[in-house]
């Protein structure tokens, strides 16, 4: 079954828009409206405005603002400060240390801001005035902490994988535990990277030497709460303690708890208005997000796109292998063009059917996926991370673009390791939940 052209307008205005300045979450509503009330006519608008509605009754949404509050609970109770404090001991003796620092902390953010934005934002306002008076060039620290941001949404409770998890409508828990090894397998890549340029331009550690066990052990259990967090999630979501959601809700507890009464820095009375804006503001962008790619999606399967694109890809090839590389390209492109949200949930109902299909572990694929958006985050034209970073540091991004391409081709690398050995995203969710049943290689007219 093909498609008339003038079905796929919507497609064209959605980058057209986006591309004149219009943010995606308005170029998503507006090219779907525009289709139901010129093109297609045999639907009325008000079925639309309905979609809008219940695209919000999700109860398994409730997940996103809870984790963005505990972020926020943990970057104003001084768990975050921790956290970077823990991650100088790990990395301070090493050279260019405040850049492996910046590494360490953002693989560290992944459980408390779950957001690449949010983390490339942070460590832009507080490690790169600091790595520029130590000798650090702006645009080398500005490089790192882009691209160490795009593994924070890798590592559990990112808030991508909460996105995949609701359109594939997997378990939360295996998604949050298949980000693990990614997400570490990221953060080192981008440390070896530091440690080469390090010495080559002989930037200074923070530390004289390598610290004692006990200091580390001191230190380790000052930053324990914020340390355990994310792994309390996924021990709490494994036992049944509670469900994601509920997760979320445990987390902001934890939190409030740990900063006002452990850290002793998370004051109610001054903080509670920071922190409910912050919740606001990072579940607002993220949820409209969503509800217009929801909305946009409507569309797609009103015109049959998905079953269009399945049937298409796989008469180029039933190579399982070949089909991920297809789309790493795919979505490398677009992460390079949209919000890391936005290409998650446009581009995965096109190609999670045809993944499952050609038999592909839906967690592999789900973390392939999200590696590489992250990757076109901090890519030109249009990464979303290096516009945030250039944005607040004021750095030239041709200059930014001379010194990000090492971290691009190291986490390119570790992008076909995770494509070519899906045992590393699927071994820890095996370990913690037993084996998932093997998906069952179908024929395209067995599927249709």
């Amino acid at each position: 079954m093909g498609l008339e052209l003038i079905e796929l307008v919507p497609i064209f205005m959605v980058f057209i828009l986006y591309f004149l300045g219009m943010p995606i979450v308005y170029a998503l509503f507006g090219s779907t409206f525009f289709y139901f009330t010129f093109i297609d006519t045999t639907s009325k608008n008000w079925l639309i405005l309905q979609k809008v509605m219940t695209s919000t009754q999700s109860f398994s949404m409730l997940a996103i603002p809870f984790f963005v509050m505990a972020g926020s609970v943990m970057n104003y109770g001084g768990i975050s400060d921790k956290m970077m404090d823990f991650a100088e001991v790990l990395t301070g003796h090493m050279k260019g240390g405040l850049a492996q620092v910046n590494v360490v902390l953002s693989m560290l953010m992944g459980g408390c801001s779950g957001s690449a934005n949010a983390d490339c934002a942070m460590q832009s306002k507080m490690l790169v005035p600091e790595m520029e008076k130590r000798g650090y060039s702006k645009a080398f620290s500005a490089a790192i902490t882009a691209a160490s941001s795009a593994a924070t949404p890798v590592i559990p409770p990112g808030v991508n994988l909460i996105v995949f998890t609701l359109i594939a409508q997997i378990s939360l828990g295996r998604t949050f535990a298949a980000g693990y090894i990614p997400g570490i397998l990221m953060a080192i890549s981008m440390m070896i990277v530091v440690s080469i340029i390090a010495h080559k331009r002989n930037y200074p550690t923070t530390r004289e030497k390598f610290p004692s066990l006990k200091e580390i052990v001191k230190q380790g259990i000052t930053s324990f709460w914020g340390l355990f967090f994310p792994f309390g999630i996924i021990l709490g979501m494994r036992f049944g303690m509670f469900t994601p959601s509920e997760g979320g809700a445990v987390a902001v507890l934890y939190c409030i708890i740990i900063g006002r009464f452990v850290y002793k820095k998370l004051s109610l009375k001054e903080h509670l208005v920071p922190i409910l804006l912050d919740s606001i503001a990072g579940t607002s962008s993220v949820v409209l997000i969503m509800v217009a790619a929801n909305v946009f999606g409507y569309y797609m399967t009103w015109i049959n796109l998905p079953r269009v694109v399945a049937t298409a890809m796989l008469s180029l090839t039933t190579n399982k292998w070949l089909f991920l590389m297809a789309c790493n390209v795919i979505l490398l492109i677009m992460g390079m063009f949209l919000e890391g949200g936005a290409a998650l949930m446009i581009i995965t109902p096109l190609l999670l059917p045809v993944a499952r299909q050609l038999g592909i572990n839906d967690y592999h694929f789900g973390l392939v996926a999200i590696v590489n958006i992250m990757i076109g985050g901090i890519t030109p034209p249009f990464g979303s991370m290096m516009f945030t970073t250039c944005g607040i540091t004021g750095c030239p991004i041709s200059e930014f673009l001379k010194e990000v391409w090492p971290f691009i081709v190291s986490l390119l690398v570790v992008l076909l390791l995770l494509t070519f050995c899906p045992f590393l995203i699927t071994c820890v969710p095996d370990l913690l939940y037993g084996a998932a049943l093997k998906q069952i290689d179908k024929t395209l007219i067995n599927w249709i």
